[in-house]
């Protein structure tokens, strides 16, 4: 099933040229069914690419999906066209009595601020809270996976020496969970952070569950006990040449920029590097729309904010 975006977006094109299916809204206003309602809030400062990136992910499962790409109102990008922004992005504030049946807030390059110290902090805080009410899950992604931790359970990243750049090893730390389930026993996933929480911390929480990660990476993927949170510190939804992108710049910077450790073959940058978590990617998010919106939220999307799920996937 297609996923479902304002018409001209850029990200259509980008899309179909990959042989995935994507619709604009016009013609799926001619449907009838009951799409799941889907929210992207984007921080990060290129728009298309990152939409690009989630939207990929979501088109891979049998649902439909509308998606509406949002922006926090105070929240100004330098680096992007306000008239993209105004065609296809809806504020924050046109949305409060919306219900949506998922949303996803992205990451965003802060890594060495104090929350307090985000010139949104204050917004995005109000966001997390009306999320809790008028969504059935929320995926929140690297940055804001750890803001999102701090803001609802008080768990304080660590900010490490050296950058966590590269592709990583995981492993499931359960046999049978819900959005885990498929998974290898090991398998890769990009990160790109300087934030950390290391696993003991998150077993503190007893509303938390560690459901990914590693001794590298610490806590990879995590969710509440109901599901409706799921926290992602790493980037599954890179592209091949993302972290090549991001060393290319910092080499910009410095030229002794560390290397993406895990990414080049052979370790040498002039070798062009493979996509070796794709599969996983497709398997997570696609898990996370059967399991923890799909077959939870209820079929009358009024209802979201009445916190009225179907089941209960607590592992």
């Amino acid at each position: 099933m297609p996923i479902t975006v304002q018409d001209e977006l850029p990200a259509i094109s980008h899309l179909r040229q990959e042989n995935v299916f994507v619709i604009p809204k016009s013609r799926a206003s001619t449907q009838e069914i009951r799409p799941m309602r889907l929210g992207i809030l984007n921080l990060m400062p290129n728009k298309v690419e990152t939409e690009v990136q989630f939207i990929r992910l979501l088109a891979n499962t049998p649902l439909q999906v509308n998606v509406d790409l949002l922006r926090l109102d105070t929240h100004r990008s330098s680096e992007n066209s306000e008239q993209h922004l105004d065609m296809f992005y809806r504020y924050f504030s046109d949305v409060k009595d919306t219900n949506y049946d998922a949303l996803i807030i992205t990451g965003a390059p802060l890594a060495h601020l104090e929350y307090d110290d985000v010139g949104y902090w204050q917004e995005l805080k109000e966001f997390f809270d009306w999320a809790e009410h008028h969504a059935t899950s929320t995926l929140f992604s690297c940055w804001a996976a750890h803001a999102g931790l701090f803001h609802h359970y008080g768990l304080k990243r660590e900010l490490r020496a050296d950058k966590l750049c590269g592709v990583f090893e995981h492993q499931c730390y359960f046999d049978h969970a819900a959005l885990t389930r498929g998974f290898d026993d090991r398998f890769l996933v990009p990160h790109s952070r300087y934030g950390h929480i290391e696993l003991s911390r998150v077993a503190e929480h007893s509303e938390l569950i560690t459901l990914a990660g590693s001794d590298e990476v610490g806590a990879y993927l995590l969710k509440n006990q109901s599901g409706s949170q799921v926290y992602i510190t790493g980037h599954p939804e890179y592209d091949a040449d993302s972290l090549l992108k991001e060393y290319q710049r910092d080499v910009q910077k410095g030229p002794n920029a560390p290397k993406p450790k895990n990414y080049f073959p052979e370790d040498n940058p002039d070798f062009k590097p493979s996509k070796t978590w794709q599969s996983h990617a497709f398997l997570l998010f696609s898990n996370w729309l059967n399991y923890y919106v799909y077959q939870t939220t209820p079929y009358d999307i009024n209802l979201v904010s009445q916190d009225v799920r179907t089941n209960n996937y607590a592992e």
